[in-house]
């Protein structure tokens, strides 16, 4: 399994990358904070494959980074190649990059 930084992501936000952010955290913790991903929470995400790229990088993220290992490790099994999780979720992103956000 593909693994990137927080810091990374900010690199790829900031420099304006074409990738696709994919949030499978609960809607609910997506209405308290998100980094402007697309929210398919985890339980819907084999339903919405139609929305996520195989034609370009995709950054999978939660708030720990657990639930989108367990995302990346479905959609691999559906021929995704194009996967990376995003170490630490979004509470790696409020302790490293943004301590404003909120998190629970």
């Amino acid at each position: 399994m593909k693994e990137i930084t927080v810091e990374e992501l900010k690199n790829m936000k900031d420099n304006g990358e074409d990738f696709q952010l994919i949030d499978v955290r609960e809607d609910f913790e997506y209405q308290m904070s998100n980094l402007d991903g697309e929210n398919i929470p985890l339980g819907g995400i084999l339903i919405e494959t139609d929305k996520i790229s195989k034609d370009k990088p995709v950054v999978i993220m939660c708030r720990s980074g657990k639930r989108s290992a367990v995302a990346l490790h479905q959609l691999e099994a559906q021929g995704y190649t194009n996967l990376a999780n995003l170490q630490g979720g979004i509470l790696a992103w409020q302790q490293q990059i943004d301590p404003t956000i909120s998190v629970y």
